[in-house]
């Protein structure tokens, strides 16, 4: 593990047994507070520095664009199959994709924030994988004002 220009090597605790693994984990939680005390990182943060207006304003926009993206989205869904096929046909690629996506965004933007050492890098996967669904739909997804459907 490294703080800034220190570092503090980690162990295998498959290799020890219950008694020395957690010997040898309070010793190496002991050395990383003291490690993160030397380099200035507070033991708990101040919250006199929050702005709660603010981060509820944050958190409010944030479900607003969620409400939005979704309203639009569940039209769409419904627009694109007949009534007699459209719950396996909508419900299943929607939630394989969410599931897939999704689940593994915080994976994949903490290995990219990892990677890179921005903190910023990790929004690169919603926005890229936004930017493919929305060429693909782009392209592929036709209008259907005014088509009959048959079922």
């Amino acid at each position: 593990m490294r703080v800034g220009d220190a570092t503090l090597p980690s162990f295998d605790g498959t290799k020890f047994g219950t008694a020395e693994f957690k010997a040898r984990n309070a010793e190496f939680n002991t050395k990383l507070k003291q490690l993160l005390a030397d380099a200035g990182y507070p033991q708990t943060a101040d919250t006199t520095h929050i702005n709660l207006p603010m981060l509820f304003l944050c958190l409010f926009g944030i479900a607003l664009l969620s409400t939005l993206c979704y309203a639009s989205l569940a039209a769409w869904l419904v627009e694109l199959f007949p009534a007699r096929i459209r719950y396996t046909s909508m419900s299943l690629p929607y939630h394989i994709g969410n599931g897939w996506f999704g689940g593994f965004l915080p994976t994949v933007a903490f290995a990219l924030i990892a990677y890179t050492g921005d903190i910023y890098s990790g929004v690169w996967y919603p926005v890229v994988i936004t930017a493919i669904s929305l060429v693909i739909g782009g392209l592929f997804l036709r209008e259907t004002k005014g088509v009959a459907v048959v079922d």
